[in-house]
This record gives structure tokens, sequence and C-alpha cells, in this order.
């Protein structure tokens, strides 16, 4: 995923009025979120820290299958033919959803619930488990992003019967998204969002250089598996098989499910990194290609101009491929 230089971004204060890195973090989506601000040194931490907070908790209000008063969780239990209210958040989430699931052939799909549960990846699952084949035609009934409908003014989704969203693959992204925006609105000029690895910069720092982040492919790889990104203006976000897999009877099962197989992905990249301009996209990109797998993702990435990169699981592959739109985002 994608992680910040070892080299610390925080700035040694000299005046009392010189502007610095501030470092806020905390947790959030069963994960970390850290922010690098951009400000005077009097600046009031407590506020600003207290404001993303909040932010990232309405999120988790809303998108989260762990809560169970949340809003996807009511909509998930809900009767067949109800239209259930959407604050507008989630219905920019879900109508963001929708076109990559359209985009991508299905590859990425919102509507992946019941089958998150089934392999127990959900909050509404066992333990981790290999369903049987019939398990996994049954839940396929229950699937597919062309099943819902929105509707406007007020926003609406309609629950057509037994489908279950999950929006983890674009949440986290959003969240990105949702706390730059909030730093914005508070009158920071540049600042770093980190939740759970997906970034967005925008800014300078200080000394007047751009938030540099390194792009990792997998703990066990070489150096020449990383890269450095400049982010100003724009999001990161990374996928693979590497950091969430289970073994089962000797075999490895990726915790990256293929809605249209219903199974988890294989021969799945170690690692999908995918620069847009919002880290929403960025985030359901990145899982989308993930599933189209090395070769087929690539191809579809570069055919669409995505900036995406992709690091091969397994020594027969050739490596690492960029398409040209992401080689012309790296840091010089």
């Amino acid at each position: 995923m994608a992680a910040w230089p070892a080299t610390s971004y925080l700035n040694q204060i000299t005046t009392p009025d010189a502007r610095v890195v501030h470092l806020l973090h905390g947790d959030t989506m069963g994960t970390r979120w850290r922010v690098c601000v951009v400000a005077g040194a009097r600046l009031a931490l407590p506020p600003l820290h207290d404001a993303v907070q909040a932010t990232l908790d309405r999120i988790v209000a809303q998108m989260s299958t762990w809560e169970t008063d949340s809003d996807i969780s009511r909509y998930n239990r809900a009767e067949a033919g109800s239209w259930q209210a959407l604050p507008r958040p989630f219905d920019k989430v879900l109508r963001g959803a929708l076109d990559i699931a359209e985009a991508s052939g299905g590859a990425y799909d919102p509507t992946v619930g019941p089958l998150v549960d089934l392999w127990g990846f959900g909050a509404g699952g066992q333990d981790l488990c290999v369903p049987s084949a019939a398990e996994i035609d049954d839940a396929r009934t229950r699937i597919g992003w062309q099943r819902i409908t929105l509707r406007d003014n007020p926003p609406a989704v309609l629950q057509p019967g037994g489908v279950a969203l999950d929006l983890s693959a674009i949440a986290k992204g959003h969240g990105v998204d949702a706390v730059a925006a909030c730093l914005r609105e508070r009158g920071i000029t540049a600042a770093l969002v980190d939740v759970g690895g997906e970034l967005f910069g925008y800014g300078r720092k200080p000394d007047g250089t751009p938030w540099r982040v390194l792009v990792e492919a997998a703990p066990d790889t070489d150096d020449a598996a990383s890269c450095v990104l400049s982010l100003d203006g724009f999001a990161v976000a990374t996928s693979g098989v590497h950091w969430h897999h289970f073994e089962h009877d000797g075999r490895t099962y990726a915790h990256t499910l293929d809605p249209r197989s219903g199974a988890p992905v294989e021969r799945a990249p170690a690692a999908v990194t995918v620069i847009a301009d919002d880290a929403m996209r960025a985030d359901a990109w990145a899982t989308a290609l993930t599933v189209m797998g090395f070769d087929d993702g690539f191809a579809f990435a570069r055919a669409h101009g995505l900036a995406a990169r992709f690091v091969a699981a397994d020594a027969d592959s050739d490596g690492i491929r960029m398409t040209p739109a992401f080689a012309d985002r790296l840091a010089s």
C-alpha cells in the first residue's frame, strides 16, 4: 500500500509565526488515519482533529456494514420493494460505485455483500471458510449492480430484495476526499491525508516542495519494486492480494473477491496502485483492476488511460508494469 517516507514531514519550529507541518492522527474504519497540515505554529490543533474525526465518524455511520444501525446496514436488511432514504454523501458514493461497476464490466460491484459474508470476510459472515459451489451459486443470484435503482430529490435507493451493499472498496477513498474538503473549508491550504493507505495531497510544504510518498509493492519485494510519487492535487490508492489472504488445506485464498465468479481472485497481482483526481475513484479502480488480473487489468488500464501500476505476484510474470499515464506522474 502507499506509505509515507521514513523521513519525517514535521519541520522544526523556529518562530511562533512560522508555517510548519502539524501531524494529526486517529482511528477509523478498522484502520488508522493520519493528516499532515501546513499552518502557522500557533494553530489550535484539537478543534481541527475533532473536525477530521467527526467527518470520518459520519462516513462510518452511513457506510459501515460493521455498524448495525448504519444507513447501509438498514438498507441491507430492508424489505423487498422498499425505498430507503440516503444521505447525500452516501448517494454520491453509491453513484460513483455504480459508474465504476459498469465501466469495469462488473469486476468491481458494490452489491458483493452476500459473497463477502459467505467467505467470512464481512460483518455478517462467520469464520473464514471455503463455501461449496452450491452456496456460491446461491449468493451470486443476489449480486448484480444492475439491480440497484436510485431516485433523486430526495436521494433514495430501492431494495429489490436480497441485495446487500458493501462499499468497503470505495468508502476509505471517499473518506480521504471528505477529510481534504473538511480541511479546505477550515482554511488549510496544504495537506496530506492518509486513511488506511489511501492518500490525497494538495498544496506545498513550507519549503515549497510537494508531498512525496512511497508506493510499496509488498514487504518481501526488493527496492526496485518501490517508487516515489509527488502528490499535488491528486490521490493514490493501492490494492493487492499480498496483504489480504488466508490459507486453507494448503491453498492460499485472496480476500479480494471476483463478483463475476463468486470466488477469490486467482493469480491476481501482488499490488495495483492507481492515481486519480480523487481518492474515491482511485480506491475503487485499484480493486477493479486487481480483480481483472495482471494481464487483463493492465491491458484495460492502458486502453482506458488509467494511471496504474501492477506488481506481479509470482516469478513467472514480468515483474512490474505501469501505464503511460502512471509513468507521467512519477516524481523526478
